[in-house]
């Protein structure tokens, strides 16, 4: 059985006795079995069960099965184990985010579907029309192929392009006889996916996963994925991990950084489906308007087809002109954005995409220019509304008496706009206009054909009926400021997901932009601009030219994680640090190593942390603190 302890040195298999009062036990089923080393009972699944032909071997016994439904079956297990293995962790940290917790009544009121979800003939019809749209597609549908698939970015019959295809993709493995998973990054993505399989599948073979959910409708959802009967599981990041016979495994928007699992052992949804792929044989689609790097280097290699659309769509991408570029530090919006939104604005919405929410989310010094900082914890200085008092944006205090550290001014300026600040600038420029603001702290799903001016930060954007008229992006010279390896990567996604809810022909206006991240935006050439970052990354073994593993803990355990991965010829350039991460003596230190040796430094990683784990339990009296190893970390930091 494989015990569930978040312990690193109880992640193997244990063998137990059966009682023969408890009658048949069989794999995959919960039970409570003792653990001598520490004293109690403990949680367990049960992986295999075998006839031992040495009674001389003393085994502790089961103590009760807590139920006898299979939460476990044998897939999800290897699939757990491999995806633990290949991130140095531990396979019940996996299942703990794939099988939800016990719901006594709904296990006990739980009836599987008596009959197979039958999809309508006209439905099916529909959804090969639009597979058929995608050079190639069928046939990796068909021959449980690999493919990174460039969405069409047009809104089609009310749902954006890219859920219409993954639902028409669901609909033709369902109407086959195959179940499929669908992931997608957040909530949003989510309800546009259901809204457009509501259009070709009948409700009850749609089932939805996902933490929003109540624990019995999630508990209820697991059971639904355990029964033999197709159907087709929509979620996010752990819904890769249902237990249906997948036929089709599809992510969208693959970039996207919620699709990177928090939780130890930090396992990327990309990598749980390529493993599941290999060990089921499912088809894999990994769609976007963009395309990570991580996509393309597997296109690069042959691994996976590149599949795009057998009648190219480009939007309308217009870039500032160099006159525009000299004037945006006096006029942030140029006169041929603001004279394109004011034409569409009297059709119907026009939106407008700013990098972050709020009225003004920073402050500086009206004289020095100094970043204005709270003088009881140094947080940042905001205003929540036009002559508001300044709130600090971490203690949440009102600056009432502020003043500044450098120059002792006690004035302040807005150094940027928000979404609210944006929408009181354009309500005043478009009188009569409607003004929508869409942000975290106000989220809108979607919005009418009516005339209006939608403020949406990056990723909020509303869908809007029929297609926004014209679509602006600002802030976008802001946005590729941020220190991040993947921040041109990044901007592009979001510029491209933007700009795909246009209607066709709408302009679009990215405004204050120039460079191959601009060009990749106007000439619609993700892919290209995805092989250009590979390239540019090659010479110094970014990711995901090459695998990273960020190794952190006290000094002593990350130089024996570093020695153990010595005879495996990874040393001196290929580690960075370590270096103090704070001032109780935390060190750490990044690995970049080949794709080839990926199973072995994850087997010499995992050894130490196993050992540095038993030896802190044999210390019990001391403070130690744990060594951690985190692989494929997305924003590599030293």
């Amino acid at each position: 059985m494989l015990i569930d302890s978040p312990l690193p040195q109880l992640d193997r298999l244990f063998d137990y006795a059966l009682p023969a009062e408890l009658g048949e036990v069989v794999p995959g089923v919960r039970v409570k079995a003792p653990l001598r080393t520490a004293g109690r009972v403990v949680d367990g699944f049960v992986v295999e069960v075998a006839f031992e032909p040495d009674d001389a071997r003393a085994l502790s016994e089961v103590e009760s099965v807590v139920s006898p439904v299979q939460v476990l079956p044998d897939r999800l297990y290897r699939l757990a184990r491999r995806a633990a293995d290949r991130a140095a962790g531990s396979a019940s940290d996996i299942l703990r985010l794939a099988v939800p917790k016990r719901q006594v009544r709904v296990e006990k009121s739980w009836h599987a579907p008596e009959s197979v979800p039958e999809v309508d003939a006209d439905a099916v019809a529909r959804a090969r029309a639009v597979i058929d749209e995608y050079r190639g597609l069928a046939d990796v549908l068909r021959d449980a192929g690999r493919a990174a698939v460039e969405a069409i970015p047009v809104p089609q019959d009310g749902v954006p392009g890219w859920a219409l295809l993954l639902a028409s993709a669901a609909a033709v493995q369902l109407a086959e006889g195959r179940s499929s998973i669908l992931v997608v990054p957040d909530y949003r993505d989510q309800e546009l996916l259901l809204q457009a399989l509501a259009m070709l599948l009948p409700d009850e073979a749609v089932v939805r996963s996902d933490a929003r959910q109540s624990n019995p409708d999630r508990y209820r959802a697991f059971l639904r994925t355990l029964d033999d009967a197709p159907c087709v599981v929509v979620g996010n990041r752990s819904t890769v991990y249902a237990p249906v016979r997948a036929g089709l495994v599809a992510l969208w928007d693959d970039g996207d950084p919620l699709l990177s699992e928090p939780l130890a052992p930090y396992v990327h949804a990309r990598d749980a489906a390529l493993l599941r792929h290999e060990d089921e044989g499912s088809a894999l689609l990994l769609a976007g308007h963009t395309r990570s790097t991580d996509a393309q280097r597997l296109v690069e290699r042959g691994w996976m087809a590149d599949i795009t659309a057998a009648r190219r769509i480009t939007p309308q991408v217009r870039l500032s002109t160099p006159q525009e570029l000299e004037q945006l530090g006096r006029q942030r919006v140029p006169s041929s954005a603001f004279a394109a939104a004011r034409t569409a604005s009297a059709e119907g919405p026009v939106l407008i995409q700013v990098a972050r929410p709020g009225f003004a989310p920073t402050l500086v010094c009206a004289s020095c220019r100094a970043p204005a900082r709270c003088l009881h914890c140094g947080g940042p200085l905001g205003a929540r509304r036009r002559g508001a008092v300044p709130v600090c944006g971490w203690c949440g205090r009102a600056a009432n008496s502020w003043h500044c550290t450098h120059c002792s001014s006690d004035q302040v300026r807005l150094a940027s706009s928000g979404t609210e600040r944006t929408a009181d600038e354009l309500g005043r420029a478009f009188p009569g206009v409607r003004v929508i603001v869409s942000d975290g702290t106000h989220p809108v799903q979607h919005v009418d054909d009516k005339p209006a001016l939608v403020v949406a930060t990056r990723g909020a954007e509303p869908v809007a009926a029929g297609g926004y008229r014209a679509v602006i992006l600002l802030d976008g010279a802001r946005m590729l400021q941020a220190p991040e390896l993947r921040i041109g990567e990044s901007c592009l996604r979001w510029w491209t997901n933007a700009a795909a809810l246009a209607a066709p022909g709408a302009p679009i206006h990215l405004v204050g932009v120039d460079g191959p991240v601009a060009r990749a935006l106007a000439t619609w050439t993700p892919a290209a601009y995805a092989r250009s970052e590979l390239e540019a990354r090659m010479p110094l073994k970014m990711p995901p030219t090459a695998r990273v593993a960020q190794i952190e803990g006290l000094a002593p355990s990350v130089r024996r994680a570093l020695d153990a991965l010595v005879p495996l010829g990874i040393s001196g350039e290929s580690v960075l640090g370590p270096l103090p991460v704070d001032d109780d003596g935390r060190v750490r230190a990044l690995v970049r190593f080949s794709y080839a040796s990926g199973q072995a430094v994850a087997a010499a990683l995992r050894g130490v942390v196993v050992a540095d784990a038993a030896q802190s339990r044999r210390g019990r009296g001391r403070t130690h603190v744990l060594l951690s190893v985190h692989l494929d970390i997305l924003e590599p930091e030293i």
